[in-house]
């Protein structure tokens, strides 16, 4: 497929609508394929139950890029609260442009959507985290104004740290 102008349609995914959902799960599953993502897809489990437990949190934010009625973007938000602003905030936990896709700007389109999200929301910031190696996503989320988070630069830039409890 040429990378030919194409309409892109970006949308806050509905999760009782089928075809939103289907599309959060096929995504999610092209990123944990990827190489940043993991490399082996989802598990049965995740695929199966995804959706599901989604539905029963607040403050989940999926937002689903379209070309052509084809889910080719996702960018899985949530809602987080900043205690020293005393706001909400919105963490772009995952984000995905499928292989096929990629280099035609619909990540920034993704990060247009999930800010006007913020915004409406009354958040003070948004918030993602990013391999060292992915270069690429790096630009992404630099060009759109992201930045390492840092209080004072003598104590260096933040650092995402977890521990598996499973």
């Amino acid at each position: 497929m040429s990378k030919r102008r194409q309409i892109v349609q970006t949308l806050l995914a509905d999760l009782t609508n089928q075809a939103h959902a289907d599309a959060v799960v096929y995504l999610l599953n092209e990123y944990a394929q990827d190489e940043m993502g993991g490399g082996s897809g989802l598990s049965d489990f995740a695929t199966q139950n995804l959706v599901r437990e989604l539905k029963k949190r607040k403050g989940i934010h999926p937002v689903i890029a379209f070309v052509r009625d084809k889910p080719v973007g996702l960018a899985l938000c949530i809602e987080g609260f900043s205690s020293f602003a005393c706001r909400p905030l919105l963490n772009v936990h995952d984000m995905v442009v499928a292989r096929r896709y990629r280099g035609r700007g619909i990540s920034k389109r993704l990060l247009e959507k999930v800010e006007e999200i913020a915004k409406e929301l009354g958040c003070c910031k948004l918030t993602l985290e990013v391999l060292e190696g992915n270069r690429i996503a790096q630009a992404a989320y630099k060009a759109y104004g992201f930045d390492g988070y840092e209080l004072d630069p003598k104590f260096g830039k933040a650092l995402f740290w977890h521990k598996n409890i499973t």
